[in-house]
Parts: C-alpha cells; structure tokens; sequence
C-alpha cells in the first residue's frame, strides 16, 4: 500500500493535484494526520466531495476500500480533529467533524450515485459498519 500511495501523492505533486489510473479525472485530496499511537506523521490519497456551496469544506469517505473496519487515517484525524490536506496546489489546515445520521446518509448518497465504486463498498460493508463520512473544513 505504501508504494500504491507514493506513487500517487508524486503525480498528484506532479500534475496540480491530478492523477491518472483508477483515479483518473476523481477529485482527490492528500491528507496529512499524525498516528495517535506512533505520533509518526503520513500522508494519505482520498477522494473527497466539495460541498455543494461552501468551498471552505470538503468531505472523505472512510471506505478502505469495502473492507470490514475502518481505516487508520480515519482514527488519527478523528483524534486530531484537525488535519492538513493539499487540495490541488493548496496546502491548508482543516478542523475535522464526522457527519452521521440522515445527513450523513444524504452526502454519502452523493458520492456514490457519482462513483458507483462507493455504493459497492456501502453493500460490502452492511451489517458489519457504516462507513464515517468527515466534514474537513478550512
């Protein structure tokens, strides 16, 4: 995983915050957090959804991938509740809130029905999580 993500945080550095491969023409983010145990700082890729009126937030998807758990980043940015994310050629401090219920289930709604991808990790996940939607907010 570790290689899978270098190499695209070096073509998203590379090509103002685009990538190609299965994440061609997808709005991604490069999240900074600290672990909450090793205090070691990592960088993680993640497609986020703009908010549909204030361009100071953005949300992510901890979906790991329809895997049965969440993902680390999700824990250290839920326990920072701040991060940095480089969104295009921006650099910027965010707080970090996790959306739940309706409106949690709304925005989730969203991305999916754009990135069927997600609704896929939705059906994989069901009965055993809900996959955390987090408001990242400048």
């Amino acid at each position: 995983m570790s290689d899978w993500n270098d190499q695209t945080i070096n073509e998203f550095r590379a090509n103002e915050g685009k990538v190609g491969g299965p994440f061609e023409g997808a709005p991604l983010v490069l999240l900074h957090h600290r672990g909450r145990k090793s205090g070691r700082e990592f960088i993680t890729p993640a497609m986020y959804l703009a908010h549909e009126t204030d361009p100071n937030i953005v949300y992510v998807f901890a979906s790991k991938g329809g895997a049965p758990t969440n993902p680390d980043w999700y824990f250290n940015l839920t326990a920072a509740g701040k991060a940095t994310i480089e969104r295009g050629t921006e650099t910027y401090d965010v707080t970090v809130h996790e959306i739940t219920g309706p409106e949690r289930d709304r925005i989730y709604g969203i991305h999916a029905g754009r990135y069927p991808g997600f609704a896929e990790y939705e059906r994989q996940t069901a009965g055993i999580r809900i996959i955390p939607v987090l408001e990242l907010k400048r």
